[in-house]
């Protein structure tokens, strides 16, 4: 097993500031904590006073055996069943307390639970997108699932267990020394020791939980690559490497997890040794003063009893404790998540109105990272209606201006207006309705095909989905699906093509009906005689729109009103694809290439 490696060992988190978070989440159920607060001390409080109400029973029993052998008298059996009756009562009165504390903690944690995955979902949704660019799918359904899971589960047993053992400590102390002053100042004597080891163990295991938590994190993300990607996996025959890969992520969650679990595991058979050589000490004392005379045989046998079970919950405080590190560690991440910087909000926002469809970019500046501007001083006015083309080599800045004028990200300076009105002053929600997308990656869920398309205009009849399905050229194909337009597609979608799941995204565009077109590589998918088809569609649709195509098979985007050639952030060439030719210029040389390499 590899040695773990300093560099992915996190510093110790901040225990006080994430305990003191994690209460103030749980103010909304105070009053029912409160409540199992009390019916867990009142249950904790009844069992502790059993032993020694058995003590006296034991007394008792002793008492009348050695008046029956002295002659004197026997047993009080009358006294005896009283005795034994009460402290059944008592038992039971404790489980019945036990069982209701036990209902409303799993009821709360249950429910808190759902609150945290109710506020990650919304919290996912306002996001920037630069957050997802620095994180994986798997990091993220990590804090749904394990982290938040780890909580509900610890926060059910810690928060009540955590309870009763303090009750207990202190209950069983005082019973103790109401019984014996000396036997209980001895006893007192492994308490300073257990404290030290189970601080010892607690700070050394908790380094190891957050390491944990965050390597089942990216094992997760691994998984979820595995999974999502194994038609190129297998393409590429990339299986041991991906394996390979796996591994190395698993023995590092390993080897966390085997220390975390090692010293979870330690705690409780040292604690145990300890509290065993405190009760044989104490059973020698215990002896001593019964044979004098200062102690009754049924209070020794008590006070042997809280000696024993004196250590438990002290032993139980130390694998709380360990455990609470595992549930903070969770709990922080789950925090730090939801205190992630959102998408900036609107003070005095500004309406759109009807939409027309003139854009204008006004010296755009962008950069991904601050230090490295990739589009500069980018300037375009695009009347209402007009079919704009963006063409250039990868990486020129083609999809950022799409997704700067969707506002996906903002500019660094500089701004984008529409109808005159600039964005950064529009709702987000209001500015993305005036548009429709159709991507290079195909985006569909599961269900029917029917529900799909709805997603473009929810409230559309089924007859305004077929038309939109026909214009795409793709009401033929559907119908010779099985249940036709209620065919459902599985979580993947793969079990049908890409190029027919582009046809059905490029559907869903026309139903939605928008002002502006934004078109990603939108025929990309296709073969060349239904990207024939669906460019007669495109141009019907296009009509009296405002329409940015992205295109690197610069053949679909001759009939455009304006192309523009992008190079590095910056316009080259612009221009018509006749005027462009002639020019003999960049477009020419992008042109050409794709025919040479046909």
């Amino acid at each position: 097993m590899p040695k773990p490696n300093k560099n992915n060992m996190e510093k110790p988190k901040d225990f006080k500031k994430t305990f003191n978070k994690l209460l103030k989440s749980l103010k909304p159920y105070y009053v029912h904590i409160i409540v199992i607060t009390i019916l867990s001390i009142l249950g904790t409080v009844f069992t502790i006073v059993g032993p020694k109400i058995l003590g006296n029973a034991t007394t008792e029993l002793y008492n009348g055996i050695v008046s029956k052998i002295q002659g004197l008298g026997g047993i009080n059996f009358t006294k005896l069943h009283k005795i034994l009756l009460t402290i059944l009562i008592l038992y039971i009165v404790s489980a019945v307390f036990n069982y209701l504390e036990g209902i409303i903690m799993a009821n709360i944690s249950q429910k808190f639970a759902k609150d945290l995955r109710t506020k990650v979902d919304k919290k996912v949704n306002k996001l920037p997108l630069k957050y997802f660019d620095k994180k994986t799918h798997g990091e993220v359904l990590s804090l749904v699932t394990n982290d938040i899971d780890t909580i509900s589960q610890n926060l059910n047993r810690s928060a009540t267990e955590l309870i009763t053992c303090i009750v207990m400590v202190i209950g069983i102390l005082v019973m103790m020394f109401s019984i014996n002053f000396s036997m209980t100042i001895v006893t007192l004597v492994i308490l300073p020791i257990s404290l030290v080891i189970t601080a010892l163990i607690a700070n050394k295991s908790q380094h190891h939980f957050v390491n944990q938590q965050e390597r089942l994190a990216k094992v997760n993300g691994k998984v979820e690559e595995m999974l999502g990607g194994q038609n190129i996996i297998k393409s590429f025959n990339a299986e041991e490497k991906m394996m390979k890969d796996f591994e190395e992520e698993t023995d590092s969650l390993c080897e966390s997890a085997w220390k975390s679990n090692f010293l979870s595991g330690l705690m409780h058979p040292i604690m145990k040794l300890v509290g065993n050589l405190g009760y044989v000490v104490v059973a020698i004392m215990g002896g001593i003063y019964v044979i004098k005379g200062k102690i009754t045989v049924g209070n020794i046998q008590s006070f042997i009893t809280y000696t024993k079970n004196f250590t438990n919950p002290i032993a139980n405080l130390a694998s709380i404790m360990t455990e609470l590190q595992g549930m903070m560690a969770a709990t922080e991440r789950v925090f730090e998540f939801l205190e992630e910087k959102e998408e900036e909000s609107i003070k005095n926002k500004i309406s759109l109105g009807e939409v027309e469809g003139n854009v204008v970019f006004k010296n755009v500046n962008f950069g991904y990272e601050e230090d490295k501007i990739i589009i500069n001083d980018f300037s375009l006015s695009v009347s209402k209606g007009k079919k704009i083309a963006i063409v250039g080599p990868t990486g020129a800045g083609k999809t950022t201006l799409v997704k700067l004028l969707m506002r996906f990200y903002d500019t660094n300076s500089g701004d984008i207006f529409i109808d005159g009105v600039n964005i950064k002053n529009v709702d987000r929600d209001e500015l993305r309705k005036s548009f429709g997308m159709v991507l290079q990656d195909t985006w569909l869920f599961s269900g029917t095909i029917m529900e799909n398309l709805r997603y473009g205009k929810l409230d559309a009849t089924d007859r305004e989905v077929i038309e939109a399905a026909k214009l795409a050229h793709v009401h033929h194909f559907i119908q010779t699906l099985p249940d036709g337009y209620n065919m459902f597609l599985n979580e993947d979608t793969n079990n049908i093509s890409g190029g027919q799941k582009q046809l059905l995204t490029i559907a869903r565009a026309i139903l939605a009906n928008p002002k502006i077109l934004i078109l990603d590589e939108a025929t990309s998918s296709v073969d060349t005689r239904t990207e024939i088809l669906i460019q007669k569609a495109m141009d019907e649709l296009m009509k009296n729109r405002t329409s940015f195509i992205i295109a690197h098979r610069l053949s679909t985007i001759k009939n455009a009103d304006l192309i523009l050639v992008l190079n590095d952030g910056d316009i080259v060439e612009q221009g018509t694809h006749e005027e462009l030719l002639k020019k003999g210029g960049f477009y020419s040389t992008l042109y050409n290439s794709q025919f040479e390499e046909a």
